[in-house]
């Protein structure tokens, strides 16, 4: 009987030290730090999509300029800024002026269009 309590005690034990001391003293508490460039939220879940107008596109470096509203996803206010896009593809057809409804998340540290839709 000693031989189990001690093998299970053991196991817990480095079950615990595998979690590491983030998760193993976590005990229900959220922890908002930021721990570097966030994997994509898509990996996770659906992206809110987010009413936009493009002010600007650089097909040559792969961006675009919109004055968009809230992303909730990225707890960013409306602004407007220069985002990169996931896929050049996303630019083809864009113009200045047009409104559009965009996806954006954080990919390698960056701010990056996901998806782009015609808007109203």
């Amino acid at each position: 009987m000693k031989t189990l309590l001690k093998m299970t005690t053991t196991a817990l034990m480095f079950g615990l030290m595998a979690l590491g001391p983030a998760q193993a003293g976590n005990h229900g508490h959220a922890h908002t730090h930021d721990h570097g460039p966030a994997e994509p939220a898509a990996a996770s879940g659906e992206l809110p999509q987010v009413e936009a107008e493009v002010r600007r596109v650089n097909t040559r470096a792969n961006t675009v300029s919109l004055r968009h509203g809230e992303v909730p996803n990225l707890d960013m206010p409306p602004m407007t800024m220069t985002f990169k896009v996931s896929d050049p593809a996303l630019l083809e057809g864009l113009k200045a002026g047009d409104k559009v409804n965009v996806t954006i998340d954080r990919v390698d540290g960056d701010y990056t269009v996901m998806s782009v839709e015609p808007g109203q």
